[in-house]
């Protein structure tokens, strides 16, 4: 029988896995080698991209994988590929790169193709990097195939490193904007060191969010919603047709990070309006513009202690 995309694979591919993973991990590069990042106003930044991949409820096979890019710093859409996919690989805690990533490395591969010169010069990735329990997630990965710059923004603390959600963490955690209650975890993904990965982040937030994810995740909705011709946005409270993640076997948090646990859909779609405080609806304050707001996860304990034991505040955009 065929293997489906909600089946697990063997022991023997998750060996492949493993093995594929280290190899590919001794490639990353986890320090600034670009010449705008050196400049603490990003002089040279022009384009910042961003990728996202959303599901069909209840379908475990089909997804549609979304690159963005913006201008920076206007954070304006420049370019824009939305394409339905079919998973060949399930969702497995720690793997998600080999579920994911080889669509999000063809639509990077079709832009190359297309549009040389709208080529993102960085992209943020929804998930973590360096910030994993084989110091290899998704945004390392996507780094790493295609070359480019990248920088993993996960929702939810990877508990690894003895990295723990308690008290100590949620009074150091800083937010993006005054009404968040949810911080971001910033993690190194390739060929940026870690501050300025935490300080491009911070630049590229309209709402909690960085924009370059927030445009990928709506517009991969959308296209789902209008390939599918289903109808609009559904209501405020009202269950999507479309997830952030599909419901498959792996802890509540898995070693990808929060925002990529196997979860269904956390509300409704980005292209809804959710209202203050919400995690891709939630505008930050221009009194916010300075700084406060991020908890940045490095390489491990020790450098994420250091970066939210003396957070360093980022010039707003």
């Amino acid at each position: 029988m065929a293997q489906t995309a909600a089946d697990r694979p063997p022991k023997e591919t998750l060996s492949l896995w493993t093995r594929e993973q280290a190899r590919l991990k001794a490639r990353v590069v986890d320090r600034d080698t670009e010449a705008w990042q050196r400049d603490p106003a990003f002089s040279g930044l022009q384009r910042v991209g961003g990728v996202d991949v959303s599901f069909v409820k209840g379908d475990s096979a089909s997804a549609c994988a979304s690159l963005v890019v913006l201008s920076y710093p206007e954070l304006k859409v420049v370019y824009e590929e939305s394409r339905m996919v079919s998973l060949t690989a399930p969702y497995v805690s720690g793997f998600l790169a080999f579920r994911e990533v080889p669509f999000l490395v063809d639509a990077v591969r079709r832009l190359q193709a297309k549009e040389p010169g709208l080529m993102p010069q960085v992209i943020l990735v929804d998930g973590n990097g360096v910030l994993h329990h084989r110091g290899f997630g998704v945004a390392c990965h996507l780094g790493v195939l295609t070359g480019l710059p990248c920088i993993g923004v996960a929702k939810k603390l990877l508990h690894v490193d003895g990295l723990k959600n308690n008290a100590l963490h949620k009074e150091k955690a800083l937010r993006s904007h005054d009404h968040s209650t949810k911080p971001l975890y910033i993690s190194v993904g390739h060929k940026t060191g870690l501050q300025t990965a935490v300080r491009l982040t911070h630049r590229c937030c309209r709402f909690r969010i960085p924009e370059p994810v927030r445009q990928a995740d709506i517009r991969s909705r959308e296209h789902v919603r209008k390939t599918l011709e289903l109808p609009g946005p559904p209501a405020l409270g009202r269950e999507s047709v479309v997830t952030r993640r599909q419901k498959t076997q792996g802890p509540k948090t898995g070693p990808e990070g929060g925002s990529e646990e196997p979860t269904s859909a956390a509300g409704p779609p980005a292209h809804c309006s959710q209202g203050p405080g919400t995690d891709l609806e939630a505008p930050k304050p221009a009194s916010q513009a300075a700084g406060q707001g991020w908890l940045p996860s490095g390489a491990g304990h020790r450098e994420c202690a250091k970066a939210t034991g003396h957070p360093t505040p980022a010039s707003g955009p």
